[in-house]
């Protein structure tokens, strides 16, 4: 964790500018606590962020790798103790004194903060998916709960709009992978489900062969297979956007605007992923907010 020294007036109010740093200075293809949010809600977000990025960092980085697992069960005891009254020594790092006050203020469900922990552990103990529902379930600890929270934070507590948000933030999950192949194969991690793997007659040499320059026609198209599925995630939850109010509408078109270029910037490569990792350009960013102005 980065190191940070608490005021002692106003801890709750440093806590949240720290969290909000966090989310500010770690890059993302989609807009995260975006400044088109009110303030308000702009740190409850922000909140969620730090909490689900630093637990993500015990998964991912390799200066945590002998003690992911304990991190990560530190985390999870720290955030039931947000709820249930703290006694847990984590509970005063700024993190959990904002996302505590987060979980108070908005009715955050604490099972969904939960589940992104689930998730980080399957990033620690389960490197390979045998098929497509795996995946998906993989999916709806990893993602799902993240538009779920945003939705509480703003007051939807619609099951209808918690199923839309599912789609779109599945498919930005999906997308993600896709954008990363080379860098989560470098840690060993394939998020490519092997029975499409079968299906294409790509194997994991092919793959390999393919992060040196050697792109198949079968690889190829097992990537178009994929992009297209993660864009009909995105067309499935599409209707969203128009059903919230406010600028969590314009958020969330940014959102699934953002997502959908990044699969159609993967299709521009002829998806080869490998040699350059298919990310939006600022000016891309920018169109995509006037798109969204205009939409």
């Amino acid at each position: 964790m980065r190191p940070f020294k608490l005021m002692e007036t106003d801890r709750l109010h440093q806590s949240y500018r720290y969290c909000e740093w966090i989310a500010y200075h770690h890059y993302e293809n989609f807009p995260v606590a975006s400044l088109i949010l009110p303030k308000e809600k702009r740190s409850h977000v922000a909140a969620v962020y730090a909490f689900a990025r630093s637990a993500d960092d015990f998964a991912d980085e390799i200066r945590y790798q002998a003690d992911s697992l304990e991190l990560l069960e530190a985390w999870r005891a720290a955030l039931w103790a947000c709820q249930n009254g703290g006694g847990v020594k984590l509970v005063s790092h700024p993190i959990f004194i904002a996302l505590a006050h987060s979980i108070t203020t908005c009715g955050l469900p604490v099972q969904l903060l939960d589940d992104l922990l689930t998730a980080f552990r399957m990033d620690v103990t389960k490197r390979r998916y045998e098929n497509w529902q795996e995946l998906l379930d993989y999916c709806r600890f990893s993602a799902n709960p993240v538009g779920r929270l945003v939705l509480t934070i703003f007051g939807y507590q619609d099951p209808e709009l918690h199923l839309l948000s599912d789609h779109i933030c599945t498919g930005l999950q999906l997308a993600n992978h896709w954008q990363d192949l080379r860098i989560d194969m470098e840690k060993d991690l394939l998020y490519i489900p092997r029975d499409l793997q079968r299906r294409f007659g790509v194997d994991e040499e092919e793959f390999r062969g393919a992060m040196q320059g050697r792109m198949s026609d079968r690889f190829r198209a097992l990537m178009a297979e994929l992009v297209d599925r993660a864009d009909a995630l995105f067309k499935a939850g599409a209707a969203l956007p128009g059903k919230v109010e406010g600028p969590l509408r314009l958020e969330l078109k940014l959102t699934l605007l953002g997502g959908r270029a990044v699969l159609e910037r993967i299709r521009q490569v002829d998806y080869d992923v490998f040699r350059q990792r298919p990310v939006l350009s600022p000016l891309a960013k920018l169109k995509l907010l006037g798109l969204g102005l205009v939409s």
